[in-house]
């Protein structure tokens, strides 16, 4: 069975593609040929012009084949990425792999996707072809169940890769006998035509009166559908023969001999070109500036970046409501706020346009000074009542981060602008999917960076702590020692203060505790001296754990509620969180094993909706050692299976936490032994198959909570619990199908369908299990 014809089973799949904004015209013929492809082939490249519509048909082939794909589609767009060494680090951020990991990207993609099942459409990939090819063949060897979609002008030329042209889209014949109305509506390029100028003008239709003006401009534009959807705006101000009329006069190129001789990028540059010269002067200039944000941008982004000479910031909104209207600029919302993005191809032609300028180095700076201000005020309001939204916006940005960075780095004389940038960044990268983005650009600015300043020792800190995330102590306990030597220079008491704290931290890890509490003392005082509520919360919850580990609960409890005290105190959420998993940890250990679990839970609630997977998984963990303890052992047993699948997206299990292993060893011991070997891998298994959202929202017990401890713990339909009984008995399929009454290939489908809900890969496990259930209902 190939993977696009396969079943789906019984838990839901990711599906991680954006919904579609307008209708999906045509294609029936492409996306059947896609789907073919992908059923013979692992590797599918879509190759055509520019604005063919190779995105939207691979989008669509996607939410048409997602049933197929157990662990789901995703989306990686390249179109912003203009830098290759980053490309394997966009598609561990794009398939949404959180947490620590000091592992070359590609390794990392390699070892999530390894026994995963799942398509993921590379898009845009034309700039990046012999990168793309590398990766892909990579994955492909590694994940016998990933298979890729691909777009781009060019095919990736990789073995077994099957490419399909998108051409235009079908046209009414030139020279044909002249056809009827509702067979002129049959034309996808006329029917997209039609349906886009209904969504400007809702009155708008072919008629007998306009049909043959509608199909003319559908053949100027070559049926590209970027184009005829450009020229369908146009209607907001002009009617369709005006549009024809301006295509003939200034678009002489596409009706100068044959088309089939004119490159089609040329065909589609033409209508921008037309859409440019319908703008304003300051229309035009606002074009081509927002062209540098990388994907997109807020509109007080554009007022910082965008005004200047020739245009007033008061002037920009009005500029930004006139390219939204001319569909040049894309509106989004976002909750309460909207933002604006562009299709690469205008992008890329605002860009050319800003380079033939000599603006596009003041632009740069422009956007990257913006940026750099922008996370220099997110670290300043990181301990307040705005952090959520702040890192919500960091994670939009990231892209234009990256740019302002890459900027940073690769201009002379900006480097130490760069590291203050990525430094002030740290809670981005330890809050999402880009920890290991964050350590390189901190380890490039600290290569190029030798200032033995408070800007290196505020770096190094920073290093540091994302080396201890993932598990790099030589290289934390190094850069320590060398901003520690710095603070002790300067007499600077955070420096000091967190290099304390991460010593503390690493001191932890190798069971060191008294030293620990030492450490974790010493930065207490001194963010307490500097006024530092970050540092403080951070050494109060540090504290709090090493005293309940030791035993002294009432001191750890004090410790931690001080620290919510501090955080209440500012309105913070995320420090919060975090010091409530460790109160929730000291009431485990008293075995208030109530309160542990609700203190658990409203850490994990918070760190799922931050997205924050290693605060996430140590919360899930408490609850799995709590469930153990109240002798709800199948629960527990499912917990630690979701932990799997929470740690793989963390990166490492309890990251940054790894003195608590033991408690995770005991929980998964005792809860073997009671259950037994068989029920325990079952009810693993069970919680293992689940994606980290189904994980998360387990561990709340929000989905079914009674569930995991009925005495069927993956119920089987009546259909399913008979047949299993017949496999049991030792009966071959021919036969349960011959008892039955069913045809073989039906009793095949429900044996797999079995193994499936079991998570098991054997009769002989279905068996056993039916003697299990047997036992279990007879009470022996």
């Amino acid at each position: 069975m190939t993977a696009v014809t396969a079943s789906s089973t019984r838990r839901r799949r990711v599906n991680r593609l954006p919904a579609e904004m307008t209708s999906f015209v045509g294609r029936r013929h492409e996306v059947a040929a896609a789907r073919k492809a992908l059923g013979e082939s692992r590797s599918v490249t879509l190759t055509g012009a520019g604005g063919a519509g190779k995105t939207r048909l691979a989008l669509r082939v996607g939410e048409e084949v997602a049933r197929a794909f157990r662990d789901g589609v995703w989306l990686v767009e390249l179109a912003a990425l203009d830098d290759a060494g980053m490309l394997a680090q966009t598609v561990v951020e794009a398939l949404e792999i959180r947490g620590p990991s000091a592992r070359d990207p590609l390794w990392v993609l390699t070892d999530h996707l390894r026994d995963k099942q799942a398509l993921l459409i590379l898009d845009n990939c034309e700039h990046l072809v012999e990168e793309c090819a590398v990766l892909v063949e990579r994955l492909l060897r590694a994940a016998p169940g990933v298979r890729v979609l691909a777009t781009g002008r060019q095919a990736l030329g990789i073995a077994g890769e099957q490419t399909l042209t998108v051409p235009p889209l079908p046209l009414p014949a030139t020279g044909e006998p002249r056809e009827s109305l509702d067979a002129l509506l049959r034309y996808d390029a006329v029917r997209l035509f039609a349906e886009r100028a209904r969504a400007i003008l809702p009155t708008f239709t072919v008629t007998e009166e306009n049909r043959d003006v509608v199909t003319a401009i559908c053949r100027h534009v070559d049926g590209l559908p970027l184009a005829i959807e450009l020229a369908a705006a146009r209607l907001r101000a002009l009617s369709a023969q005006q549009i024809l009329d301006l295509l003939d006069d200034r678009f002489r190129l596409l009706t100068a001999g044959s088309p089939a001789v004119l490159p089609r990028h040329q065909t589609l540059r033409a209508l921008i070109d037309w859409s440019y010269e319908l703008c304003s002067q300051q229309e035009r200039l606002l074009w081509e500036r927002a062209a540098v944000f990388a994907d997109g941008f807020w509109l007080s982004s554009a007022e910082e970046v965008c005004a200047g000479s020739d245009i007033a910031r008061e002037e920009v909104v009005d500029l930004v409501i006139g390219l939204v209207d001319k569909s040049i600029l894309i509106r989004e919302e976002h909750q309460q706020d909207v933002r604006y993005r562009m299709l690469e191809t205008i992008r890329q032609y605002g860009r050319d346009r800003l380079t033939a300028s000599g603006q596009e180095s003041t632009l740069r700076r422009r956007h990257r000074d913006h940026y750099q201000a922008l996370a220099a005020r997110v670290r300043s309001e990181l301990f307040g009542p705005a952090q959520v939204s702040w890192f919500t916006r960091l994670h939009l940005e990231n892209a234009n981060l990256r740019t302002a960075l890459d900027y940073s780095f690769g201009e002379t004389g900006e480097t130490e602008a760069g590291i203050d940038m990525a430094t002030d960044l740290l809670y981005h990268w330890i809050t999402s999917c880009y920890l290991g983005e964050g350590r390189r650009w901190l380890d490039q600015g600290l290569a190029a960076y030798t200032e033995p300043d408070e800007i290196r020792a505020r770096a190094l800190w920073t290093g540091a702590w994302l080396a201890i995330l993932q598990a790099d102590a030589p290289a934390a306990t190094s850069m320590l020692d060398e901003s520690r030597s710095i603070g002790e220079r300067l007499r600077d008491e955070s420096i000091l203060g967190y290099t304390a704290l991460f010593s503390g931290m690493i001191a932890m890890s190798d069971g060191r505790a008294e030293t620990a509490i030492k450490l974790y003392e010493d930065a207490l005082a001194r963010h307490t001296d500097s006024q530092d509520p970050v540092g403080r919360a951070l050494s109060l919850i540090r504290l709090s754990l090493v005293h309940s580990r030791l035993g002294n609960f009432s001191l750890a409890e004090t410790l931690a509620e001080e620290c919510m005290a501090v955080c209440d105190a500012y309105g913070e959420g995320w420090h919060r969180a975090y010091c409530s998993m460790a109160l929730g940890v000291a009431a485990w250990r008293q075995e208030d094993l109530g309160r542990a679990t609700e203190l658990e839970k409203q850490s994990l609630r918070f760190n799922r909706s931050l997205g924050d997977a290693l605060g996430a998984g140590v919360a899930l963990e408490v609850l799995a050692w709590t469930a153990a303890t109240q002798k709800r052992y199948r629960r527990a047993a499912r917990l630690l299976g979701c932990l799997l699948t929470v740690w793989r997206s963390a990166g490492a299990p309890l990251s940054g936490y790894g003195f608590m292993a033991d408690y995770h060893d005991g929980c998964a011991a005792r809860t073997r032994k009671a259950l037994g070997e068989t029920a325990f891998a079952t009810a693993l298994r069970q919680g293992a198959r689940l994606s980290y959202d189904e994980a998360l929202a387990f561990g709340l017990e929000e989905d079914r909570p009674a569930e995991e401890e009925s005495a069927e713990p993956a119920p089987l339909t009546r259909r399913e619990s008979e047949i299993a009984r017949l496999v049991a008995q030792g009966m071959t399929n021919k036969e349960i199908a011959a008892s039955l009454v069913i045809a073989q290939r039906t009793a095949e489908g429900h044996i797999e369908h079995i193994l499936t809900k079991l998570g098991f890969n054997s009769r002989a496990q279905i068996a056993v299990w039916v003697g299990e259930q047997a036992r279990a209902s007879h009470g022996t």
